[in-house]
C-alpha cells in the first residue's frame, strides 16, 4: 500500500472527506479527544469536520458545557466530550503525572501542598462559580499558597487531572474553571482494563491506520499498555503490514475513497490529522517538504492528504489576513481547491479573509 493510500485512509477516517459528523459534539466523541492549547484552531478543526458550524456556535458549546477543555492526554489541553472525560482521566491521568513528576518536585509541589490547593479550590467554587485563572491566584494567596507563573499552572493541572477542575465558560476572551462535579453529572465509570480496551478501539477507528508507537504517542501511554489495549481490543481491529510496519485499524474493507481530487486543507497547528501520529512518513513527503522547512509555518497545507506548505492567521479588527508558504508549484485547480478552502475558513469566522 502507498503512502498516499494510507494518507486517504486517515482522512476518511479523520471525517476530513466523505460523510461529516452531523454536529461538532460528534466529532469530538469519534476522534475521542481534540487537542485544543489553541483554542482557535481545535475550534477550527472541530468546524472542518461538520458542515455549516461557526465559530460562534463552538463557543456556545463549550459555554453550555456540551464540549469540554482540560488537561488529559500527555501534558496539554484537549477537548473531550463530558460522557467521556471521567474514565479518560482515571486511565490517563496516572501516566501525565508521572511525567510531570520532576517538575512538581522542582516547584515543591507535594500531596500535602495539591491537597491544601484542592481544599481551597472546592470552597470557592463550590455553588457554581466560575473563576479565572488570575481570580484563582487570588484563591490560592489567601489561603497561604503561593501560585504565580509555572507553580500556578502545575496546580491547575494538577486539579484538572485529579478530577476536580473542567473548563467553565468563556468571559470574554478569557477561560475559567470550574467544578468538574458541578459541571458534568456522574456518569457510568470504567474498569482499567475496559477503558485502555474502549481508549484503543475508538483511536485506531478514527486515527487508523496508525502504529502502535503513534497511538503510544497521542495517548501518553507506555508501550506495554499500548499493547495490552489492542490485545483486549480483539477482533474489533485488525493490522497490516506495510513496509515492515504494522498499522493498525478498525476491522473491515479499508477505505481509501476516491477524492475529488484535487482537495485542500487548511489544518490548524495541532490538528489530530498531524499531531495524532508519532509516524510522519504518511503525510510528509520528504521530496517535496522538508520537515525543516520554512514553510511548515504556525498551521498547515494538506494537498490530498500530503502536507505542501503551511500558513499563518492574523485578525485585524473585522478581517484576517493569512500569510501562505507553498513552496511546491501548484496547478490552476489545486488554486481553486486552495480558494475553496479560504472561503470556508471564511464563513466559519463570520468574517471576510485577505491573503498574501
Amino acid at each position: 500500500m502507498p503512502p498516499l493510500d494510507i494518507a486517504r485512509q486517515r482522512l476518511h477516517n479523520e471525517r476530513l472527506v466523505g460523510p461529516p459528523c452531523e454536529r461538532p459534539e460528534d466529532v469530538v466523541q469519534w476522534l475521542c479527544a481534540v487537542q485544543a492549547q489553541d483554542y482557535a484552531g481545535a475550534k477550527w478543526a472541530i468546524a472542518q469536520r461538520t458542515t455549516g458550524v461557526t465559530e460562534a456556535d463552538l463557543d456556545r458549546l463549550f459555554n453550555d458545557g456540551k464540549i469540554l477543555r482540560t488537561h488529559l492526554l500527555r501534558p496539554t489541553w484537549h477537548i473531550v466530550m463530558p460522557r467521556d472525560i471521567r474514565w479518560m482521566l482515571a486511565l490517563t491521568a496516572p501516566r501525565v503525572n508521572a511525567a510531570n513528576a520532576a517538575m512538581y518536585r522542582k516547584l515543591e509541589l507535594d500531596d500535602a501542598a495539591f491537597a491544601r490547593s484542592s481544599d481551597a479550590l472546592a470552597r470557592a467554587l463550590q455553588g457554581g462559580a466560575q473563576l479565572t485563572r488570575t481570580e484563582i491566584a487570588r484563591v490560592y494567596e489567601a489561603a497561604g499558597i503561593t501560585a504565580s507563573g509555572l507553580r500556578l499552572a502545575y496546580l491547575l493541572m494538577r486539579a484538572e487531572l485529579d478530577g476536580l477542575l473542567c473548563s467553565g465558560a468563556l468571559r470574554g476572551k478569557q477561560f475559567t474553571y470550574a467544578l468538574l462535579d458541578e459541571r458534568v453529572p456522574r456518569t457510568r465509570a470504567l474498569g482499567r482494563d475496559e477503558a485502555l480496551a474502549e481508549l484503543t478501539r475508538r483511536y485506531f477507528a478514527s486515527h487508523g491506520p496508525a502504529l502502535a508507537k503513534d497511538f503510544a504517542w497521542w495517548s501518553g501511554l507506555t508501550m506495554a499498555e499500548v499493547k495490552a489495549g489492542i490485545e483486549m481490543a480483539g477482533t474489533h481491529l485488525e493490522h497490516e503490514a506495510i513496509d515492515g510496519k504494522a498499522y493498525w485499524r478498525a476491522s473491515g474493507p479499508a477505505m481509501t475513497p476516491g477524492l475529488k481530487a484535487p482537495l485542500v486543507h487548511l489544518l490548524p497547528n495541532y490538528d489530530e490529522y498531524v499531531i495524532a501520529y508519532k509516524d510522519h512518513s504518511a503525510t510528509l513527503d520528504p521530496a517535496r517538504l522538508s520537515a525543516s522547512s520554512g514553510a511548515l509555518m504556525a498551521h498547515l497545507v494538506v494537498l490530498d492528504g500530503l502536507v505542501v506548505g503551511g500558513w499563518r492567521r492574523n485578525v485585524k479588527g473585522k478581517t484576517v489576513a493569512i500569510t501562505l508558504n507553498i513552496p511546491v508549484r501548484l496547478k490552476k485547480r489545486e488554486h481553486a481547491a486552495l480558494q475553496l478552502a479560504i472561503e470556508q475558513y471564511s464563513r466559519f469566522l463570520g468574517m471576510p479573509v485577505t491573503v498574501s
